[in-house]
């Protein structure tokens, strides 16, 4: 087997309409500015697309990057990243993955593959080192996304397919490699639109070594440390999964209750990542490879399933006042099968339940009942109702066109992850300032304000610091790229954290936000990158490529007339109080938006200025 030292900076660009392709090479100053994975498909994408196209066209593309670990044994190396415009929210979408098709990518000796154009009749490709192949997919069409992936590929290849949302144009119908998903804004629909049902990439020709592989052992030693130390990549993610996170979640107020009216309930428990794993003995179903353990699958009715996640059990289950498991895994493994994001499938079900309670719709939905909840789903794709197609639009299409904006819980047109804001003011301001919307991956301050319990949910002071560092860092593991969870382990099991007592650590945070983050260690992702590619790289600079990442995805957005006027909340949770708050608390956004935009350096309107664009050498289009 031939080795490839560090990266290949292969690019693969493919053309559906022309069968036709060619090779990128990235350059090392590409490679320095945007580190790999998100950061690069970003840039690759913006230096190929025009504002204004129509995410369903043919001059969208969907970039699939592997990251600069993917192939080394590093930790939780078996994550890659896809770029696109989401047909959605009409904005950049991008999304992680840690199914199989990055490996084989990466190690067919592929640094990244670009799709554009329409595909003349239903496709699928075949991927390996010397490019691709274009194959018929009409026996495909149709199937579900699962059942197709399983008579394409196999344990030597990596796939990407979608499934029947995705071909019916459902705007957040996702794209599933093995059991896992580049699962929010659409990527599904873009496949569909393509006439594209699968990509297969069969790799292993390739081996990645590391330029460094002296200094790459010993930082990967510390990084295995580090996640083995930490509680929760070590612990309460290992043995719970993400639902470790609902009991904390329905203590502070923060989970969805009723399409977001309130934030805990007395029954939330039974959903539990501790009541799941002894009613149905949940065993560990993770990405490859992986030492932190989070995903799970059970025993649900007698049959073998996925446990679904927090975000799924939120959405899906409290969010709609469901609290049997069974159900919810269900209807998780439907919307797999289906290939179709359940954040947002939870949202429009809650939304047409709210709607028809105040008249707006009919419908046969209602809170706390299961009846008719997968019909509901199988509409969505089938689109036998008029309601069935509009609620395959998403949340703010039903709104606009029924009314009902102020209980559509999504941020330009993204519906909203499961932890209410309300509660915590940080991740209010992280919604609404997410580039790809209402997300809880693009920072994630809930951990501090909740879970660590280091900074007061209910301040604004510093909140615009700490979402605007974690960004910035997020952009970087995501481009590294690696699993966000190894955030815990690499940061908060960094020596000075560890030995700060946290009374000092939490006023630290508190009163000089500044200070606390200057102080913050993240030099394991740095010295991973270095290590592998060869390349020197400081911790200003390592940190500034963050910055310029996340500059870039905005700036991209206002290009598609993204500004302050989108950098909002739903209408609930800026004028109206949880059901259970007797203080009847809003987020305060506007002082801390204020804030954020001068910390960014942007201007009044949420806009970069073409000197925070020179600074970071990004190419101002007209």
């Amino acid at each position: 087997m031939e080795e490839i030292k560090g990266t290949s900076n292969r690019v693969l660009e493919v053309d559906l309409r022309t069968q036709k392709t060619k090779i990128y090479k990235i350059t090392t100053e590409e490679r320095m500015q945007y580190i790999g994975g998100k950061g690069l498909g970003l840039k690759l994408f913006y230096d190929r697309v025009k504002p204004g196209i129509d995410p369903l066209g043919a001059d969208n593309i969907i970039a699939f990057m592997p990251g600069i670990i993917m192939g080394t044994s590093a930790p939780n190396s078996g994550r890659f990243d896809a770029v696109t415009k989401s047909p959605l929210t009409g904005i950049m979408t991008t999304s992680s993955c840690g199914g199989p098709f990055g490996i084989h990518l990466k190690t067919a000796g592929w640094d990244g593959l670009l799709i554009k154009g329409i595909a003349k009749e239903p496709t699928y490709l075949t991927l390996d080192k010397d490019g691709v192949k274009f194959h018929k997919a009409d026996k495909l069409w149709g199937k579900s996304a699962i059942i197709a992936q399983n008579e394409i590929s196999d344990n030597k290849s990596g796939a990407v397919v979608i499934g029947p949302a995705g071909e019916k144009g459902v705007r957040f119908a996702n794209i599933i490699s093995g059991e896992r998903f580049l699962g929010r804004g659409g990527m599904g629909a873009v496949f569909g639109s393509k006439n594209l049902k699968a990509i297969i990439a069969k790799g292993k020709f390739y081996k990645i070594v590391p330029v460094d592989q002296r200094g790459f052992d010993k930082i990967k030693k510390r990084a295995a440390k580090n996640i083995k130390t930490n509680y929760m990549t070590s612990d309460v993610y290992t043995k719970y999964g993400t639902n470790a996170n609902l009991n904390g979640s329905n203590a502070a107020n923060i989970l969805p209750i009723r399409n977001f009216k309130d934030g805990q309930h007395e029954d939330a428990y039974k959903l539990s990542g501790e009541a799941m794993s002894n009613k149905h003995s949940t065993k560990h179903h993770v990405c490859k490879p992986c030492s932190i353990l989070c995903g799970k699958k059970g025993t649900f009715d007698g049959e073998t399933l996925p446990v679904p996640e927090f975000e799924t059990i939120g959405l899906m289950g409290t969010n709609l006042e469901i609290f049997d498991s069974n159900y919810i895994a269900k209807w998780n493994w439907l919307c797999s099968n289906l290939a179709m994001d359940t954040i947002s499938t939870g949202a429009v079900l809650g939304w047409v339940m709210e709607a028809a309670e105040k008249g707006l719709i009919k419908s046969n939905l209602k809170f706390g009942s299961t009846e008719g909840v997968e019909d509901a789903i199988n509409d969505m794709v089938e689109g036998k109702t008029e309601l069935g197609r509009d609620m395959a639009k998403g949340t703010r299409f039903l709104s606009n066109k029924y009314g009902g904006k102020d209980f559509a819980i999504q941020v330009k047109g993204l519906e909203m992850a499961a932890y209410e804001p309300r509660g915590a003011y940080g991740q209010g301001l992280n919604y609404a300032t997410a580039n790809r919307g209402a997300c809880h991956l693009s920072s994630y301050p809930i951990a501090l304000e909740i879970y660590f319990n280091l900074i007061n949910p209910y301040a604004t002071y510093g909140k615009a610091h700490f979402v605007k560092f974690q960004e910035d860092l997020t952009c970087l593991v995501n481009s590294v790229h690696t699993c966000q969870f190894t955030m815990f382990a690499y940061v908060f099991e960094s020596l000075l954290t560890k030995m700060t007592p946290k009374p000092i650590l939490s006023a630290l945070m508190t009163y000089l936000p500044a200070i606390a983050i200057k102080l913050i260690d993240y030099s394991v992702y740095q010295k991973l990158w270095q290590t592998i590619s060869g390349m020197k790289i400081s911790s200003a600079a390592f940190i500034k490529a963050g910055e310029r990442i996340h500059v870039l995805e905005r700036y991209m957005n206002t290009l598609e007339g993204i500004s302050k006027k989108d950098d909002t909340l739903p209408d609930r949770m800026l004028n109206e109080g949880r059901t259970s708050d007797p203080l009847q608390r809003v987020v305060p956004l506007e002082k801390m938006l204020n804030k954020y935009y001068k910390l960014r350096k942007f201007d009044e309107n949420g806009i970069p200025t073409d000197e925070l664009l020179k600074k970071l050498s990004i190419e101002k289009k007209a």
